[in-house]
């Protein structure tokens, strides 16, 4: 029987070794609701400016990263959190290793 809940004790331990000049990626948890992706930044790797079809949270695990929502840029660090609505531009640009949990909302109701 699968729990009703998932549970981690410490996301950012879950990415130990970030290779040079990468970006790791790893889905933690996907439904018909919400989509959990962690992510690993080598510094100077970005993802560069994009949209998504849906609301996002970012939230800033570890590291140092500059974060550009729509037009305005943010010295990002450890704690940092953001909540993006669907189609807005933005890009992350890691200064540090870096990691960052994303969050994608489902807009289905």
């Amino acid at each position: 029987m699968n729990a009703p809940y998932h549970y981690i004790p410490a996301l950012q331990d879950l990415v130990t070794d970030i290779q040079p000049e990468s970006i790791l990626s790893r889905t933690l948890y996907a439904d018909e609701q919400l989509k959990v992706i962690l992510f690993a930044f080598a510094p100077g790797q970005e993802l560069s400016e994009h949209t998504a079809s849906v609301p996002a949270l970012i939230h800033i695990l570890e590291g140092e990263a500059k974060l550009t929502l729509g037009g305005d840029s943010y010295d990002a660090s450890s704690g940092a959190w953001a909540r993006m609505q669907a189609h807005l531009p933005h890009s992350v640009y890691a200064k540090t290793p870096t990691k960052m949990l994303l969050i994608m909302l489902s807009t289905k109701s």
